[in-house]
């Protein structure tokens, strides 16, 4: 059974990109892998702030894997972050929802010629699992109002329709494609509405 959001433990982290105060949230009672707030030291909840609502992407964030653009994009976010204000969300929400067990299963299909949408209904599960309720949650609780959302996924911006926080803008993340990740890339643009803003086929050239 879901419980409410709570706030856990928080810390000081010194990081490359600057400094960060980390603070845990759980949506599970007894959740042994919390939900992250990235808080820039810089933060002020007065005005409107950089966000990002960012899922966990153990091969890509931790292992730099080149078949996504998620490491990157969690460093040109932290970067941003810790020089102008504001706060990222770190959700723990791998695989889109599924986890990294399906995700890899997903990867081997995508290897066999499947996509990533294609992938993922083939295991048995939606498109995207994800729910960015949760991030809506942690930033009321942080005294966010309004935000320039730092994403490139519709599904995000859509979440924050007829909430109490406004997105007075929408901040795109482009990662230039490699070979690994194109198609990747190619069907969140194409089949999915992700907003590159830009020619994948252009770039990898």
């Amino acid at each position: 059974m879901k419980e409410e959001l709570r706030r856990l433990e928080s810390a000081k982290i010194p990081t490359d990109h600057g400094s960060f105060e980390m603070i845990t949230y759980e949506s599970d009672k007894g959740d042994y892998s919390p939900h992250i707030a990235m808080v820039s030291k810089n933060f002020n909840s007065a005005n409107p702030i950089l966000v990002r609502v960012h899922s966990e992407c153990i091969t890509g964030d931790l292992f730099g894997s080149k078949r996504c653009d998620c490491g990157k994009q969690l460093d040109q976010s932290l970067k941003r972050i810790a020089d102008e204000g504001g706060v990222l969300i770190y959700l723990r929400q791998e695989g889109r929802g599924i986890g990294i067990v399906n995700k890899l299963k997903a990867y081997n299909l995508q290897d066999d010629g499947l996509d990533t949408r294609e992938a993922n209904t083939a295991l048995g599960f939606p498109i995207d699992e994800r729910d960015f309720e949760i991030a809506i949650n942690i930033l009321s609780d942080l005294g966010v109002k309004s935000i320039m959302l730092m994403t490139n996924n519709p599904s995000k911006v859509h979440a924050f329709k007829s909430t109490a926080i406004d997105i007075v803008k929408r901040e795109e993340i482009i990662i230039p494609p490699c070979v690994e990740n194109l198609k990747y890339l190619q069907t969140k643009q194409d089949d999915m509405g992700h907003m590159l803003g830009m020619s994948i086929e252009e770039v990898i050239r």
